[in-house]
């Protein structure tokens, strides 16, 4: 922003009270005025009539958790606002009050010192608030799995030993016959998938156990409540796809990428936006995410190179996609990592990997362009010149008179 002569606000935002300094960038060391307000609507409507009053031209605010959501909504479509992250506001030790912390967040926001948190619009915020809920729901129904394999143990009934998924379509039917009495295990093996792996032998012994009364009631109420969250969970999934549906093309050119899904675009666009707004270029993009390698440096020595801490729902899906790209036969991204896994080693190379996949995201969605896959051919082709360009200098230093001779063109 521009700080001459501007007057802005800083409002420190707790759960009860938003403490506002207002100061003029003609005197930024003298307070042009400073209020207290409740959090409730009422109090928020005065303190918007407040800042029209004083006829302030940018807010900033600093926020513990979420409390900061009621404010901004109230203000976001009369005042250009900032979120500031909370380290970019840190008071001395020992010097730490409500008003001193609103007037440094408005001292910062003049003098451009604030770290600015991305804060997307009203409709993407719904999109996030669909897809993130979906997200809690999975991770609802793995711990619920978790906890019918222990249920499982605690009863002598090995199945996660012998079923890839205990919630898969064998572990499914056995889960169900138990809750309906069954304990036989030959009876229960029979159910299994014939395309299970197992034998049924082993399944038979590795189901010879036996469910008490209480047992059994738990892993009922169990099996009901996965069933729920997985019912909710479709309806999630139809509303997100509903509210994005204006930016299909957005999502399709995502999926042609090897190892996106029509599942992560739609993640991908609630995080950062259908055309990526918000982030100038590829490289700000994936510092907001904390995928690419970090620099803590002192005295010209660099102590750690370790990614910084992002958002965690894009490092969530992106390391999703990265393997998923990784397991796609003769895609770019299988090709790096093998280029990449032997310095790095398996986990680094996936992130790395996902930095690059991250790069062309962007471009798919700010440029408006859709994916290419590299000539692969090519690629390797250049790679083994190079290297064969640098072994040449290596010989030649030791004495040799080594020349590279080009294949013959054919029909020449």
């Amino acid at each position: 922003m521009n700080p001459q002569n501007n007057i802005v606000a800083g409002i420190d935002v707790h759960k009860r009270i938003l403490v506002v300094v207002v100061l003029h960038s003609s005197a930024p060391e003298r307070d042009h005025a400073t209020a207290r307000f409740g959090a409730t609507h009422m109090e928020r409507q005065k303190l918007l009539e407040f800042l029209r009053f004083h006829q302030v031209s940018h807010v900033a605010m600093e926020s513990t958790a979420q409390y900061w959501r009621p404010v901004w909504m109230d203000l976001e479509d009369e005042f250009p606002l900032t979120l500031a992250q909370a380290r970019s506001t840190h008071a001395p030790r020992g010097r730490k009050q409500d008003l001193s912390d609103a007037r440094r967040i408005a001292r910062r926001l003049l003098s451009g010192d604030l770290t600015a948190s991305y804060v997307p619009g009203p409709e993407q915020r719904e999109w996030r608030l669909l897809s993130r809920t979906r997200v809690g729901m999975l991770e609802s129904v793995v711990r619920l799995r978790n906890q019918i394999e222990v249920l499982l143990e605690q009863a002598q009934i090995k199945l996660s030993s012998v079923v890839s998924d205990v919630l898969g379509l064998s572990g499914r039917r056995i889960l169900r016959a138990l809750l309906e009495g069954v304990h036989d295990p030959v009876q229960l093996a029979a159910l299994a998938h014939h395309r299970i792996r197992t034998s049924k032998e082993d399944l038979a012994d590795a189901l010879n156990g036996r469910l008490t009364p209480s047992q059994q009631l738990v892993l009922k109420l169990y099996l009901e409540q996965i069933e729920q969250i997985e019912r909710h969970m479709v309806e999630v999934e139809k509303a997100l796809a509903q509210a994005e549906a204006q930016h299909q093309d957005a999502i399709e050119r995502l999926c042609e990428m090897p190892g996106v899904s029509v599942r992560s675009a739609q993640h991908v666009i609630a995080e950062i936006g259908p055309r990526a707004e918000a982030f100038a270029s590829s490289g700000k993009l994936a510092s907001w995410v904390g995928v690419c390698p970090g620099r803590n440096e002192s005295a010209g020595v660099s102590t750690s190179n370790r990614s910084p801490k992002g958002n965690s729902m894009m490092r969530r899906i992106l390391s999703q996609i990265a393997w998923a790209s990784i397991a796609s036969k003769g895609s770019e991204g299988q090709r790096r990592y093998r280029k990449w896994v032997g310095r790095l080693g398996p986990q680094k190379a996936a992130w790395a990997v996902a930095h690059y996949q991250l790069r062309v995201m962007w471009n798919i969605l700010h440029q408006g362009v859709r994916f290419l896959q590299p000539d692969t051919a090519n690629l390797d082709q250049k790679s083994l010149l190079h290297r064969a360009k640098r072994v040449l200098a290596d010989l030649k230093r030791l004495g040799y008179a080594v020349t590279i001779t080009p294949p013959p063109v054919p029909g020449v």
